[in-house]
Order: structure tokens, then sequence, then C-alpha cells
């Protein structure tokens, strides 16, 4: 039912954990199924230089958490914004219409961390 890199980043997430001097902090959730994903960054020089996250709902959610904790790092503001869930999805071999949630809830979070940080 899932692909090799949603069980590879479940299984062994990246970054997870807290974010000490974070420059911005987003929380989000999906209130249907009730998934809650807490995003942040740290920002030098226009650029992304650390992401964390710390995540509660199922394995998608998590696996797009830990995958959109990587893919922000060494981006600029600018260049973070293409991360959508079309992106995430594609990255993760593809996800189950059903699971995409994860997908939107982490794209989200990023659009919410770039709102912040502006």
């Amino acid at each position: 039912m899932f692909s090799p890199a949603v069980l590879e980043h479940f299984e062994h997430p990246r970054n997870a954990g807290e974010l000490a001097d974070a420059t911005a902090v987003v929380d989000v959730e999906n209130p249907v199924c009730g998934d809650i994903l807490r995003l942040a960054i740290r920002v030098e020089n226009g650029r992304i230089t650390a992401a964390r996250f710390q995540a509660r709902g199922c394995v998608v959610s998590m696996a797009c958490a830990s995958l959109v904790s990587e893919l922000l790092v060494g981006r600029t503001l600018v260049e973070a914004r293409a991360i959508a869930p079309e992106l995430l999805e594609n990255q993760l071999g593809g996800l189950e219409p059903a699971t995409r949630h994860g997908a939107q809830l982490a794209s989200d979070a990023v659009a919410a961390l770039l709102a912040r940080s502006r």
C-alpha cells in the first residue's frame, strides 16, 4: 500500500524534533483526520539553513513531514515556494488518493512558514 520511499521516511524520519533558535515556527492541522504538524526553520542570509518537524498523524503525514524538512534545507524562501503537494507526492513514489492529505498538510505548513518569514 505504501511506496518504499514513504516507508523509509516513516521508519527513519529526518529532522524530527525541536529547532533551537528557529526563525519561524508554525502549527498546522487537518481538522478532518486530526493530523498535526509543527514545522520550524532557521533562515540565515536569505537561505534556509535548518528545518525540523514534530508531527502526530498517519504514516503518509509523517513521511511528508520528514521529506519536506529535507527539501527545505538549502533553499531560499523564494525557492521553497515550489514545494507543493504534487512535488511531495512524486518524491515519495506516488500516494493513494485517500492519503494525499499528508502532502497537502506539509505544503500548507511550508506556505504558513513563508508567510511568517516575510
